[in-house]
């Protein structure tokens, strides 16, 4: 009896020094994924970071704190800040960041995202408060990069860099907005006045080209008309002459062959016309007396 008492208090006594090994074998080794770290204090002082892989810590005298090497993003929820001209707005906004000293982000700051949030809440104060309202509205990528400026130069110390800052959101005062909302609603109908008054000044423009054009194109067809109705009247003429031309030939020609006494009836033809006219005027050529000679036969006094 006493041999298996004994033989069960030393079955229970190497059971407890396996379980007490293996917990401590469990808390010596660590394993370490890629974007981590552990920063391992020993007795109280810092040894350094350690990993990535298979880290071995001394039971109750080594402590190890991970810490992610990964780009994180945090969000600053709504902060009411004032403006340059003292309208108050509300901004939200997200902040990025790496660490790049496992160590340094341990050691000098107790937590450092809390930390960094409070000075993120407190910049954007100072920085919205030196810009007015309506540089804010506008110029969100020179706010993003003053906010990461100065979050990165508080930041830097602690071994934690800020990589980039997004202003998500901005809400000024209703008064604001509706103001806003009035400024736009104006700056739509002068453009589209412009656009309207534009499109009338190219249409007049255009209507006077148009005009221009023709009455260009009309001048060119009347000079051309012109030019046209002269060559007309000249081949007319010249028709015209030629025909007189052939016509004096022809009488030219027939006067040679008519006699002293035809030509005497021609004139008796003539003043019998003559008289039977209104007219109590007659005019007698002088050769009439001589070609009434020569048609009588014999002289004749004045």
């Amino acid at each position: 009896m006493d041999f298996l008492a004994t033989g069960g208090a030393v079955f229970c006594f190497v059971g407890a020094v396996l379980i007490i090994g293996f917990v401590f074998l469990a808390n010596a080794i660590r394993i370490i994924p890629e974007y981590q770290r552990l920063v391992v204090f020993r007795l109280g002082r810092s040894v350094g970071a350690k990993g990535p892989g298979i880290v071995l810590l001394i039971p109750v005298i080594d402590r190890g704190v991970k810490v992610d090497l990964r780009e994180q993003v945090r969000e600053i929820p709504h902060q009411t800040s004032i403006t340059k001209d003292n309208a108050p707005i509300s901004i939200d906004f997200l902040w990025y960041y790496k660490v790049l000293d496992p160590t340094e982000s341990v050691l000098q700051v107790g937590n450092f995202e809390t930390a960094a949030a409070g000075i993120a809440a407190t910049t954007l104060r100072a920085v919205i408060g030196g810009i007015p309202l309506d540089d804010v509205l506008s110029e969100r990528e020179h706010i993003n990069n003053m906010l990461r400026t100065r979050l990165d130069e508080v930041t830097e110390r602690w071994g934690v860099k800020v990589t980039n800052v997004e202003i998500r959101e901005i809400l000024p005062p209703r008064e604001v907005q509706d103001a806003m909302n009035r400024q736009m609603s104006a700056e739509r109908i002068r453009r589209a006045l412009v656009t309207e008054s534009m499109g009338d000044q190219e249409a007049a423009i255009n209507r006077a080209e148009g005009t221009k054009q023709a009455a260009i194109l009309a001048a060119q067809g009347e000079r051309e008309s012109n030019i046209l109705r002269a060559e007309g009247d000249k081949t007319a003429q010249a028709l015209r002459a030629e025909g007189f031309a052939v016509a004096l030939e022809a009488i030219y020609t027939a006067t040679k062959t008519v006699d002293q006494k035809t030509m005497t009836l021609q004139y008796f033809e003539t003043l019998k016309s003559i008289g039977s006219s209104a007219s109590t005027k007659f005019i007698f050529p002088m050769e009439f007396t001589s070609m009434l000679d020569n048609f009588l036969g014999k002289d004749v006094k004045k």
